[in-house]
């Protein structure tokens, strides 16, 4: 019901206005003229005449000579265009309601009067403005939601862009690990492929939702530790804690692997014996609350490119949860963590 009356919003303003000026103009001209009661017949007969006319001036206008002056900017062509037919009008509808009222028989004079010609012109004047005015009004809301669409469309494609670069930044680690454990000969290289098999389906099929179950996301983070373990051959200790309520709550998909990349990235090396990675995830309320702490090595491969990632997971955050995250990061002497809290809500 709600969206019938947003597709028809426009309809049901301009009915509103007639409703309460047929109601307004109804009890004007039934009041007592001179302590007799109205002729009904007579009323309706004036009602009709009224609303046509003024309908008839009011939608010329709107449908036809304020667009054209809208789109041509020339004042003076819009003033004859529509001073004319208007003229022309109001005369029938004065002459009109003058045999109504008594047949030209002038036995009334207040109908031949300057007063009655001039109020006649007035309301229908008012009316025409008031409804021209609504076109102004539709005209900006109009332009309002194109502004949104395109606004919305807009972080859509960003959103989209931001995703899109997950995959090669997430493949080029995997890469490097897959090669490392080939060129060592490692007996986990085929479990390592196995994971890698696993973890893309998730990236291709199921992250291209909106949003994903968050325990699919814990899934997948799972997934891919396992995958870091079997490269490091588990020797480096890790600590992954899930707690909370975690089951009916969706999240923004692949929004939280980058800070746990970039602890294995930039905070474990395979030869240092004090590496160690904290990983923790609570849901309380559908608050997230997202803990990452690493050990800092000192020194990355020459030539790497860092930060990209991160660089990616703020402008995600910013886009999916505006107003409704908090993000925190502390960088120590050999520690270095990243808070994440999320209204999942």
């Amino acid at each position: 019901m709600q969206s019938f009356f947003q597709r028809n919003r426009v309809l049901f303003l301009h009915l509103s206005f007639w409703c309460v000026y047929l109601s307004f103009f109804i009890y004007q001209i039934s009041s007592k003229r001179h302590g007799q009661d109205p002729n009904w017949n007579r009323v309706w007969a004036s009602v009709m005449l009224q609303i046509t006319f003024a309908a008839s001036i009011a939608y010329f206008n709107y449908f036809y000579t304020l667009p054209r002056f809208l789109i041509q900017k020339k004042i003076w062509k819009y003033l004859l265009e529509f001073l004319i037919p208007f003229a022309i009008l109001m005369t029938f509808r004065i002459v009109s309601e003058e045999f109504l009222e008594d047949g030209w028989t002038k036995k009334d004079g207040y109908f031949y009067s300057s007063r009655f010609i001039i109020q006649i012109i007035a309301i229908n004047l008012f009316i025409v403005i008031f409804v021209g005015m609504l076109r102004f009004a539709v005209d900006w809301f109009e332009l309002e939601a194109k502004k949104k669409e395109i606004e919305n469309e807009k972080l859509t494609a960003e959103l989209m862009f931001l995703k899109a670069q997950i995959n090669p930044h997430f493949l080029f680690n995997t890469l490097n690990n897959l090669y490392y454990l080939a060129f060592t000969q490692s007996p986990n290289t085929t479990e390592v492929i196995a994971k890698l098999s696993q973890m893309m389906r998730y990236m291709i099929y199921d992250s291209n939702h909106a949003k994903v179950p968050l325990n699919k996301e814990i899934e997948y983070m799972q997934s891919y530790i396992s995958l870091e373990k079997l490269r490091l051959n588990n020797e480096i200790p890790l600590e992954f804690v899930v707690s909370g309520d975690c089951d009916n709550v969706m999240i923004v998909p692949l929004i939280l692997i980058t800070f746990l990349e970039n602890a294995f990235k930039h905070g474990v090396s395979n030869n240092n014996s004090e590496s160690w990675i904290k990983v923790k995830i609570n849901v309380t309320n559908k608050v997230l609350i997202y803990t990452v702490e690493n050990s800092k090595i000192k020194t990355t491969l020459s030539g790497e490119k860092s930060g990209i990632g991160l660089q990616n997971a703020n402008r995600r955050l910013a886009l999916s949860y505006s107003g409704n995250y908090d993000l925190e990061v502390t960088d120590k002497n050999g520690t270095y963590m990243v808070e994440l809290k999320i209204n999942l809500r």
